[in-house]
């Protein structure tokens, strides 16, 4: 159940971080969707590990392999298998965790949970994993695409204290996106950004950020009140992604120091639908859509692993040096975008498809 997301959209994904291979499965795809690898691997691409001297050095290419669920380019409605083998594994890296819990991994919990974890990496607790929730969300996105026209884009807004402007009015877009490996749009902010995350490279540190997305042409009525809000299964699902701290829609924290005078969205006639003037809604009003962009952020913490030797204790509580060796990021942030698109499309896709149902 735990590895499982949606309701009508089901996705379960599948793997270790240096297994033979990580997916996902999903079931409830509509059938006659034309669909094939090269719908799925561009959102792989900007999610895999390797692709620049800001990331975490470990090669994988990440190439999706299509099992089920699609014949001569058609979905069938029946579930759709993907796989992605891990090419790059080097668990000898992982030796020291058999007897030392890393701190702030989830070396000790799963330990205590389970009474036993993978050998090697971070197992399910790995970013790894999100490879199969990547894979799934952009099957999601051509659903969303195909039937409502809804586009999703996420961009990095902060890393550390670099702040980037707000650009959640203007009309960003993945290739906007993507010009620079830091992944913002502002390449002013961007440069300042990537002295950051290349200081802590040279120190062997991390360092953390946010995750901006905005969600455009969402029609109004999707969402569940009162526990399938969607503004509450958002959060889920931004809060499940590795290394996420915080969520936060529309106004989100800065609502509380403002007055509801200030805060309030009042409506305006917009074509032949009610809009808003604002937005500080963030596109959901009683945990139900109401036509304007949906935005929210996602707070990212620095990456566990580092390349300094931390003073910390054994499972036996014998004081030690953790010297880790693992591959990491100086900054998750970058490769985070997709994993933020495709989440948000996973639960936008299950939503639809709901609303559909009981309209």
């Amino acid at each position: 159940m735990s590895n499982t997301f949606g309701h009508i959209f089901r996705v379960t994904t599948f793997g270790e971080s240096h297994c033979k291979a990580v997916g996902a499965v999903v079931d409830g795809c509509p059938p006659r969707m034309e669909l094939s690898e090269g719908d799925i691997q561009p959102q792989l691409n900007r999610r895999r590990p390797g692709q620049n001297d800001i990331t975490t050095p470990r090669q994988e290419k990440d190439c999706v392999i299509l099992l089920s669920g699609v014949e001569n380019g058609l979905t069938l409605g029946t579930p759709i298998a993907m796989m992605v083998e891990n090419q790059d594994q080097r668990p000898g890296d992982y030796q020291e965790i058999n007897r030392v819990p890393r701190p702030s991994h989830a070396d000790y919990t799963v330990q205590i949970k389970y009474g036993i974890r993978t050998a090697s990496g971070g197992g399910r607790a790995s970013a790894r994993e999100t490879v199969g929730r990547v894979a799934a969300g952009a099957v999601a996105e051509k659903i969303l695409k195909n039937n409502w026209g809804v586009e999703i884009v996420a961009w990095v807004s902060q890393v550390g204290d670099v702040a980037a402007p707000d650009l959640s009015d203007s009309n960003v877009t993945r290739e906007m996106v993507d010009q620079l490996p830091v992944r913002c749009p502002d390449h002013e902010s961007a440069e300042r950004m990537a002295k950051v995350i290349n200081e802590v490279k040279i120190a062997k540190d991390s360092v953390g950020g946010i995750v901006t997305c905005i969600c455009r042409q969402i029609p109004a009525g999707w969402g569940e009140p009162v526990f399938g809000k969607l503004d509450a299964r958002l959060a889920q699902a931004m809060l499940s992604i590795p290394a996420v701290k915080g969520f936060e829609v529309g106004s989100g924290f800065q609502a509380a120091a403002m007055r509801g005078s200030q805060h309030n969205d009042l409506f305006i006639q917009k074509g032949d639908r009610l809009g808003t003037i604002t937005n500080n809604s963030g596109g959901i009003q009683g945990g139900i859509s109401n036509g304007e962009p949906i935005v929210f952020r996602v707070a990212f913490k620095p990456a566990a692993t580092l390349g300094q030797p931390q003073k910390t204790v054994d499972f036996n509580g014998k004081e030690t040096i953790l010297n880790a060796r693992g591959r990491h990021d100086p900054c998750v942030v970058p490769r985070a975008v997709p994993v933020v698109e495709s989440m948000a499309a996973l639960v936008l896709v299950d939503c639809g498809l709901y609303q559909r149902v009981i309209q």
